[in-house]
């Protein structure tokens, strides 16, 4: 459990330090920064609604939490935190979720589409999915005993995914443990990082 609690901190360095690439892809975010308060007057019951969303997935399946942190770690590997990893193929790309490191392995992906639903009913198009991924990733590290963290919020969604940049980016189980340290270290991670994040998500 404390492992577990430890990963999701690790990820929340992340989130914070990856560039939101996504903003480039819609609207504006006052000037682009993110900031914990940003759905507070377009939506206010947004927190609310994500958690209850992801208490409710955890009820039914306690592993649906190291399945979340997987699924926003593989997201923000990629283009950033801006939820590509959602998107399926389309004329123009191929799916994230068709990758090696996703296919027929990552899993949630329900679990944010419910999400979605309960908050276009609250507050149509106003909270973004990679913001869903970055709330459920804090939620479920507090329901399964880690800490809380206030998450900074803006972020836009991707209009596009990369499968290459998946294959090529996120940690693969035939890595050698100098390109996993290389992979790491791109996104301003380090070896403890490493081990604390791979360790709980492949055990």
């Amino acid at each position: 459990m404390m492992k577990l609690a430890m990963s999701f901190a690790l990820l929340a360095s992340l989130v914070t330090a990856l560039p939101p690439l996504c903003l480039a892809a819609s609207a504006n975010t006052n000037g682009g920064f993110l900031y914990p308060q940003f759905y507070d007057h377009t939506c206010p019951k947004a927190q609310q609604i994500v958690w209850s969303g992801v208490a409710k997935a955890h009820a039914k399946d306690p592993r649906m939490a190291a399945s979340l942190l997987r699924l926003h770690f593989h997201d923000c590997f990629v283009k950033g935190c801006d939820a590509s990893v959602l998107l399926d193929s389309s004329g123009t790309f191929l799916s994230e979720k068709r990758s090696h490191a996703n296919l027929n392995s990552a899993r949630g992906f329900e679990v944010i589409d419910e999400i979605k639903f309960a908050l276009e009913k609250e507050c149509p198009l106003t909270v973004s999915c990679a913001d869903i991924l970055a709330l459920a990733a804090r939620d479920s590290t507090v329901l399964t005993g880690g800490p809380y963290w206030a998450v900074p919020l803006g972020r836009r969604d991707s209009l596009g995914a990369s499968l290459s940049g998946s294959n090529n980016n996120i940690p693969a189980p035939n890595n050698t443990l100098p390109t996993i340290i290389t992979k790491f270290k791109l996104q301003g991670l380090d070896l403890v990082d490493l081990v604390a994040l791979l360790g709980t998500i492949h055990d």
